[in-house]
């Protein structure tokens, strides 16, 4: 899923935001409105990490959201 997408479904994708960082208040979700930069930024503030671990969290929920909508059929 490229960001795109994400923002095109970001009213869905909220539950799955607030699962992952529990920390982000719906305020904060709505805020972020599906932008990747804010996403990492709100995180940086949540949770005090610095910019290159919060993009690597991002970047791993990006991986789960692509697996979850493309699954690997064997």
């Amino acid at each position: 899923m490229n960001w795109d997408e994400i923002k095109g479904s970001w009213k869905e994708l909220r539950g799955r935001v607030r699962e992952q960082w529990g920390q982000l208040t719906d305020d904060d979700v709505d805020v972020i409105a599906g932008r990747r930069d804010r996403l990492v930024g709100m995180i940086q503030q949540r949770y005090g990490t610095l910019k290159e671990e919060a993009d690597d969290q991002v970047k791993a929920f990006e991986k789960r959201l692509a697996e979850l909508h493309n699954p690997v059929h064997s």
